[in-house]
Order: structure tokens, then sequence, then C-alpha cells
């Protein structure tokens, strides 16, 4: 599939991956971006819409069902249809236990999981009746292990990437495509507060384009930089008694 022609749909497009899947994207296809900075989104519309392509901000907190039930609304008056949507929006906060915060739970998976599910119940009614259409849903690496001071964070992933797979099997029937996006560390934004190293960190324009090249070859599972999985599927091979003494050496702030 050639992303050429299309309605994409990206949220969390006004900064990090989903700024530059924007950038990528709007030479050759109509974009509806989806964030909570307007102001923002604005912008990236000035600076990279074409004539004979649209780009069409939408001001929506995707944690709240009713403004992504209002913004779906605005999008249809727009566009008869989305062909693809980047269901990119996501936060991250670390924390210790000392300094446990339930509060952060509740934002961290309103906007990482609730985000996704509240996109998906709009878009699946459509994309069912026309036996067409791709949600490309991001998660992370982060998801298969619980890591230190980011356990909410990696809850949360592994959660989008549970979800979206038995989706990919559900909606198979349908036609309708289900892709799972698993980026190492890219440097955003959310990634600026870490105070750990962050080995193998890429530019959020490489991470779109990796996301660009899976959505096009169809990958179910677009997961990169390459030495970061491989450092992941270590992880996630070790026995719990050796990952959970190696996880207590961790000192992070």
């Amino acid at each position: 599939m050639k992303l050429e022609n299309k309605n994409i749909l990206i949220t969390g497009a006004s900064s990090g991956i989903g700024e530059a899947l924007a950038g990528k994207l709007a030479k050759s296809n109509n974009l509806i971006l989806v964030a909570r900075n307007y102001e923002k989104l604005k912008l990236i519309k000035e600076q990279n819409e074409t004539g004979k392509y649209k780009i069409f901000p939408v001001q929506c907190d995707v944690s709240k069902k009713t403004e992504v039930e209002e913004a779906y609304v605005k999008i249809k008056k727009k566009f008869t249809a989305v062909d693809i949507a980047i269901l990119n929006s996501g936060v991250s906060y670390r924390m210790k236990v000392e300094k446990f915060n339930s509060g952060l739970a509740e934002e961290i998976f309103g906007t990482n999981v609730m985000g996704i599910i509240y996109w998906v119940e709009q878009l699946i009614k459509d994309f069912v009746r026309e036996r067409k259409g791709t949600i490309v849903g991001v998660s992370s690496l982060a998801g298969n292990r619980g890591y230190s001071g980011s356990s909410f964070y990696s809850a949360s992933k592994a959660a989008v990437s549970i979800y979206l797979e038995g989706l990919r099997n559900e909606l198979k029937k349908y036609n309708v495509k289900v892709l799972t996006v698993k980026p190492g560390f890219v440097k955003t934004p959310m990634t600026d507060k870490n105070k750990f190293p962050m080995p193998f960190i890429i530019s959020p324009e490489k991470a779109a384009g990796y996301i660009i090249r899976g959505i096009e070859k169809g990958k179910k599972i677009i997961a990169f930089p390459l030495p970061m999985v491989l450092i992941v599927k270590f992880i996630g091979a070790l026995p719990v008694s050796v990952y959970d003494f190696l996880a207590s050496k961790n000192k992070y702030e």
C-alpha cells in the first residue's frame, strides 16, 4: 500500500513522532491532525499544506470520550472517509513508589490506552461497514516488562499491544488492517524529561520513516530500531529472578 492520495488521521500530531509524520505525509495525502495544542496544529498546517492536499487541524483531548466523539463528527463533515488512522498520542511520567500517585496512572492510561480505544470506537463502525481501513496504534518496546519508575507507562503500552493484537484478529474478516508500532527511544518532548541513558535514541523524523515504510509494507508489528529491539527481546527472555535482581540495582530520578 503506497501512502498517496489517502485521508490520514494522526493523533498526538502537535509534536514528536506525530509532527514528523505530518511533515512527511502532507506532500501526497490529506491529513487530519489531532492534538490538544490547536495553535501548534495550525502552525504545522501553515508550514506543510500544499495546494492539492489539505490539512485539517482538530483540537481534542483523546482521553475524553466526548471530545473524541465531537472531533469525529467534525472530521466526517470535512472528509467522506478516513483511510488510515495513526493513533499516536502518548504521555509518560516517572515516579518513585515513595511518591505514589494514582492520578498519574489515570492520565497515562487515559491517554495511552483509552485514547486509542475511544478513536477505534468511532472509526470501527465505518471501517467494518466499508470493509476497508487501517488502524495504526503506537505502543512501545517498553511494554515488554515492568521497568522501575515507569511501571504505569510500561503497563499502559503492554495493554495497547495486547488490545491491538486481539483487535487485529477480530477485524481481519472485515478486511480492516491493524498495525502495532513499537518504537524504542525517540527524541521527543516526552523523552527529553528522562535523566537516564537512552541507548540507540533516534530522531522523530527517522521514527516516522520506519512507521511509513512499515505501513506501506503492511507489517503487523513495526518495531525499531533493530539494536533496541534485540536488547528488549533479551531482557524479555531473562528469568524473573535475574530480571528482578538487575531491576533492583536500577537508580532512577
